[in-house]
């Protein structure tokens, strides 16, 4: 017969009052687990079904359906996809738009951001109010007054072929432009604050100006936030729809996304083809993901963190 101590009469509670919490833990971990890979797959299968379907030829797609095992698997639809809707000029095109759009943006946020953050007035909580506020408004709403106005407004020949800001490569970077810039000053203005004030008061006792500040000081240390903003920005603008096809009426001047748009005819549609024209487009939004991946999480940790 086995006595138990008075010792580990106080011991077992205490035990058992530890053992429940670090279960619960382990629940939990495996149920987060469990939550992320389902998101993750759930966000992997569109993306692997459609390199599937880009894969197998029309003619057995027809015939057997797209929910069915592939007898064989081509690369005909990506070559097909590339020349038949001149994916070449369109990709152009939305470099055109997308290089002088991101670095204009990333350029004006961060001065607007700059003034918001660093310096000292009246009216620079207002302001940034007004610069956020622009991202409330959506698209659509003011589709119809802009319209009007892109025919209203002239540009030189060297910017606009048709001498109006409206059907110019020009326009869209300007559209572009106005409504990712009220996100880009939240973020930057925002992430300036984290800065310590001291490093701009020893630059003052240096005696060094307002331009100096920002350009040798303030922008270095806002890379991160720079680099994860740059690749937001890149693909949102990267893959807007919306815009090329309101203010653009000629085919050859409108981004990569409306290239799709030139594989389908009003009754017959080749999604095999689509589907590979579709991956294709996205290649260029991956490579700028992976050459800024680590400034992009590093961006979003130290903002995580400050603050």
């Amino acid at each position: 017969m086995t006595t138990v101590t008075a010792t580990e009469k106080v011991i077992e509670p205490v035990v058992r009052r530890g053992s429940e919490p670090r279960r619960r833990s382990d629940v939990g971990r495996v149920l987060t687990q469990v939550f992320m890979i389902v998101i993750t797959l759930a966000w992997i299968t569109p993306i692997l079904f459609a390199l599937y379907v880009a894969l197998r030829p029309i003619e057995e797609t027809n015939r057997d359906g797209y929910v069915s095992l592939a007898d064989r698997l081509t690369l005909a639809n990506f070559t097909n996809a590339w020349r038949q809707s001149e994916m070449w000029t369109f990709f152009l095109n939305s470099v055109y738009i997308t290089v002088p759009a991101v670095i204009l943006t990333l350029l004006l946020a961060s001065m607007v951001a700059f003034v918001v953050a660093r310096l000292n007035f009246k009216f620079n909580i207002a302001m940034l109010i007004l610069f956020t506020a622009g991202n409330l408004l959506p698209q659509q709403v003011i589709i119809t007054p802009l319209y009007r106005l892109y025919l209203a407004i002239p540009l030189p020949g060297f910017l606009s072929e048709s001498g109006l800001l409206y059907n110019s490569i020009f326009g869209l970077i300007v559209i572009n432009v106005s409504f990712q810039l009220g996100f880009c000053v939240f973020v930057l203005s925002n992430y300036m604050k984290t800065i310590p004030p001291e490093i701009d008061e020893a630059a003052i006792v240096d005696g060094a100006s307002l331009w100096t500040r920002y350009r040798r000081l303030t922008l270095p240390l806002c890379r991160p936030a720079l680099a994860a903003l740059a690749t937001l920005l890149t693909t949102w603008i990267y893959n807007d729809f919306f815009w090329a096809i309101t203010l653009i009426s000629t085919g050859n001047r409108r981004p990569i996304t409306s290239a799709l748009a030139n594989l389908q005819g009003q009754f017959v549609a080749n999604q095999n083809m689509i589907a590979a024209a579709a991956l294709i487009a996205a290649i260029p939004t991956l490579v700028v993901f992976v050459l800024l991946q680590k400034q992009f999480i590093r961006g979003l940790a130290l903002g995580a963190t400050k603050g």
